[in-house]
């Protein structure tokens, strides 16, 4: 048997994937990699230069980036395609997406986002574990009136209570069924979708992948969702909290981990004397999440308007549904990590659609691991309504807040010694400066409201 180097299977797998792309009638090619907003950047080549591309042609400076932390004078990156990952866009199938890896010199990016995802990755792996994931994509879909004013697509969404609204869904099946039919022809294979609590919300529920993949397609969803509505002279909003009285669009994770070896769901288990049907393993999974909830807020919940979302009420159908507590408990939604009727996995209800995928699932899976390896205890599950719950019954119960701003947040990610050891010092640092030139810039904002409020007051 023929045994072929790493550079010539690559070769040949650069050639097969060309001459497929050819016959599907591709003419360009589009490298793409993650900023720190989890936004795909990249250049598109011609098809005929496919080659080398994949070898890593395409370079670019990171300081015209937000969170490629470069300096000006230093060394381009370059993009190396991963080609498991091909994606022909279905609104245009003339251009096929990768999601590639951001390399320096040669090696790997330290503050490559997939980069450090594969990293923690890789760390599951040497355990013998992999980690699945799911991620539910709430949205928005709306129009901009002439006078700036932002409104549903459909005149008759007006619903005080819209959610699960069949009338919803039936006036922007047109729509809907073109998200739909492009995701399963990626092969995403959806099986629920829905008009969410919200006024011009929906939600898109499709099969779990390894971490990984999920990030990527999580990743391209933004992009396509957004040039699907831009067609119909629409437009898709991924933000946390658009309307202060409706509610946000999270973007729960799902996350289980299967043996390498079997494929077994590890977290899976018929003898929980809990009744939540969940393992050890996950069970410890969940502590380390706990433990470091706080900094992975930041994260999972990025940006200024994030923490507009988690709060107890504001929204006309009542509670936000939105976690506040780090918690854990069953099928209620009122936890911060909640474990569904079926088990086998943990819902993390923080996560937001305003996330970058890759750091998002890259400090939630570390934390898991470290919770695994030092086998913690997350202690019992909350069953009860813990909105309902008086600060000092929390107290009681060892029960914090969540994050109350972004500031809070950014200090929990300084302050915890896993951010920089996931993220390494590069990228750790670049996103607290950034967090927090954003965090100034919000605060020293003077608003409409505060206008309102007191520019005649006194």
């Amino acid at each position: 048997m023929t045994m072929h180097s790493p550079s010539e299977t690559l070769a040949v797998e650069t050639q097969a994937a060309k001459a497929k792309l050819e016959a599907a009638g591709v003419k360009y090619a589009l490298a793409s990699f993650a900023d720190v907003h989890g936004m795909s950047k990249g250049k598109v080549v011609p098809i005929s230069h496919f080659e080398q591309m994949a070898g890593g042609s395409e370079l670019y400076t990171g300081a015209a980036l937000d969170g490629v932390p470069q300096e000006v004078n230093d060394e381009e990156v370059a993009a190396h395609p991963d080609l498991t990952s091909a994606a022909i866009l279905p609104w245009n199938p003339e251009v096929v997406w990768y999601a590639s890896d951001l390399y320096l010199k040669g090696q790997p990016f330290e503050a490559c986002s997939r980069g450090i995802l594969k990293r923690q990755l890789k760390a599951a792996a040497d355990l013998g574990l992999r980690f699945n994931l799911g991620i539910e994509t709430e949205f928005f879909i709306l129009k901009q009136n002439a006078d700036g004013s932002m409104v549903p697509t459909s005149e008759a969404d007006t619903l005080a209570k819209p959610c699960y609204d069949v009338r919803g869904f039936l006036d922007n099946y047109s729509l809907l069924d073109e998200i739909v039919q492009a995701m399963d022809g990626l092969g995403w294979d959806v099986y629920s979708f829905d008009h969410e609590d919200a006024n011009g919300q929906f939600e898109t529920d499709f099969q779990y992948a390894d971490g990984l993949t999920m990030a990527d397609r999580f990743t391209f969803f933004r992009l396509m969702l957004g040039e699907i509505a831009k067609k119909r002279g629409y437009f898709a909003t991924f933000m946390a909290k658009p309307f202060a009285d409706r509610t946000g669009s999270g973007a729960h994770f799902n996350m289980s981990m299967a043996s390498i070896e079997t494929g077994e769901n590890l977290f899976d288990s018929e003898a929980d004397a809990n009744g939540l049907k969940l393992s050890k393993l996950g069970y410890q999974f969940v502590a380390g999440v706990l433990k470091h909830a706080h900094a992975i807020s930041a994260v999972i919940a990025p940006t200024v308007n994030s923490y507009k979302r988690l709060v107890r009420r504001g929204n006309m159908s009542g509670f936000t549904w939105a976690p506040i507590h780090v918690s854990f408990g069953s099928n209620n939604r009122t936890n911060m990590l909640r474990v569904p009727l079926a088990g086998g996995r943990v819902e993390c209800r923080a996560v937001d659609m305003s996330c970058n995928p890759y750091l998002a699932a890259a400090l939630m899976l570390a934390a898991g691991l470290e919770g695994i390896r030092e086998n913690l205890d997350p202690g019992k599950p909350h069953g009860e309504n813990m909105y309902q719950h008086s600060e000092e019954e929390l107290s009681a119960m060892g029960v914090s807040h969540l994050p109350r701003s972004l500031e809070e947040a950014i200090d929990a990610f300084e302050a915890d010694p896993l951010t920089k050891e996931v993220f390494g010092p590069l990228m750790a640092d670049a996103f607290v400066k950034y967090k927090r030139d954003e965090w100034e810039a919000y605060h020293t904002h003077v608003s409409q409201w505060e206008l309102d409020r007191y520019l005649k007051f006194f």
